[in-house]
C-alpha cells in the first residue's frame, strides 16, 4: 500500500497529504480533569489544517495550531505553540491508517503520530527526555 501512495505522489504531489483524510474531523478526550479537543479539516490542495485545545479548570487553556503541507520531500507537520517558534516533523513512511512525523533535532517531543484506532483516533507524543524515552498518548472520540 505504501507503494502505491508514494507512486500516486509521484502523479500528484498532493497524493501523500490526501491519504491523511482519515485524520479529519473533531475529536475530543477527557481525562483526569483535562479536556482535549483536535479537529482536523479535509485535505485540499496538499494542506490540511488542524487545532488542538487542551483545558483544565483554574489552568489557562492552550491552544496548539497545526498544519500537513505536501513538500517536495513529503508531508511535513508543523506545530504551533503560543510563545514559540513552529516545529516541522517530516512524515515516516509507514502503513496506511498511521502517520509518524519525526524531528530527531527537537529537544521534545521528536516523533508526533498519530493512527485509527477502530474509530477513534490515536495520537501520541514521543522522545528522549533527559537520556530517557517517553510519552504521552490520547485516545480522541469523534466529538458530537
Amino acid at each position: 500500500m505504501i507503494a502505491i501512495l508514494f507512486a500516486a505522489a509521484l502523479v500528484d504531489p498532493t497524493a501523500q497529504v490526501e491519504a491523511l483524510a482519515w485524520m479529519t474531523g473533531r475529536w475530543v478526550e477527557v481525562r483526569e480533569g483535562v479536556t482535549t479537543e483536535e479537529a482536523w479539516l479535509t485535505p485540499a490542495g496538499g494542506k490540511m489544517a488542524g487545532v488542538n485545545q487542551s483545558s483544565r479548570e483554574g489552568r489557562p487553556t492552550a491552544v496548539e495550531q497545526m498544519t500537513i503541507l505536501d513538500t517536495p520531500d513529503g508531508p511535513v507537520f508543523t506545530a504551533t505553540l503560543a510563545g514559540q517558534a513552529p516545529t516541522a516533523f517530516m512524515l515516516q513512511p509507514g502503513p496506511e491508517g498511521e502517520a509518524v512525523f519525526e524531528n530527531p533535532e527537537h529537544d521534545f517531543p521528536q516523533r508526533v503520530i498519530y493512527r485509527r484506532c477502530g474509530v477513534d483516533l490515536c495520537a501520541r507524543i514521543e522522545g528522549l527526555h533527559e537520556g530517557k524515552t517517553i510519552g504521552r498518548d490520547w485516545r480522541f472520540v469523534r466529538a458530537p
